[in-house]
């Protein structure tokens, strides 16, 4: 929660400038009262929904930027209510993104309608399209973070690598060096923190994510 204490968080959504596509959505915004909320329900941070054709789900029908709770829940711009979509009720696929990690989509299309659907990628039965498109954490099942340049691929050495996005961001000379209270793709912890070297840094997180052992492994998003 260290970037809605930090008061970091954009009131509005921060994709469209970061070269997302919207789909029939783009451009929401939320209040400031909205980011006071504390505790399980704080705002941590926005993330994009995005609907899929149920029989090609390469072929994104609409989108919306959405906001995430501590907790993990995905609610609409009043920080509470549930996403909705200005599409005909029948299946789709539904598929998370956020600005520095890797997607994920539900493997089979699912039946939304007017009345509220609750899908929980955080747990093993809701099977996901692809293979290890998740990180397990306890049992809890999250994003792949790393994806700094938001390529759809989590790459720690070679062209067009994610850490080196963090050391040019720092200044690209010095790795010990940091920058504070910012709002970047390269603060991958979200610690409102950009840091290449040392303890809590962001940079070994890439690593992690690809493997932890091989450098120049890599991980890819899971979507069509």
């Amino acid at each position: 929660d260290q970037l809605r204490t930090a008061a970091l968080l954009p009131l509005s959504e921060p994709y469209t400038a970061l070269g997302y596509m919207h789909m029939g959505g783009g451009g929401e915004q939320t209040t400031a009262p909205v980011l006071t909320n504390t505790g399980n329900n704080a705002i941590v941070d926005w993330v994009v929904v995005e609907l899929r054709d149920a029989g090609d789900p390469g072929m994104v029908l609409g989108t919306r930027s959405a906001l995430v709770q501590r907790d993990g829940d995905v609610v609409d711009m009043d920080g509470y209510s549930p996403v909705a979509f200005n599409l005909p009720p029948q299946n789709y696929h539904v598929a998370i993104r956020h600005r520095n990690h890797l997607g994920v989509m539900t493997a089979s299309s699912i039946g939304l309608s007017n009345s509220p659907t609750t899908i929980d990628l955080t747990v093993p039965g809701t099977i996901v399209w692809g293979a290890n498109a998740r990180k397990n954490i306890n049992g809890t099942l999250v994003l792949w973070p790393g994806d700094v340049n938001s390529d759809g691929t989590a790459k720690y050495a070679g062209g067009s690598n994610d850490r080196d996005a963090i050391l040019a961001f720092i200044g690209g000379t010095v790795p010990t060096s940091t920058v504070s209270n910012v709002y970047n793709r390269a603060d991958v912890n979200l610690d409102g923190i950009v840091k290449y070297a040392g303890s809590a840094n962001d940079r070994d997180i890439i690593l992690q994510t690809i493997g932890g052992s091989v450098p120049t492994a890599t991980r890819t998003q899971q979507l069509p």
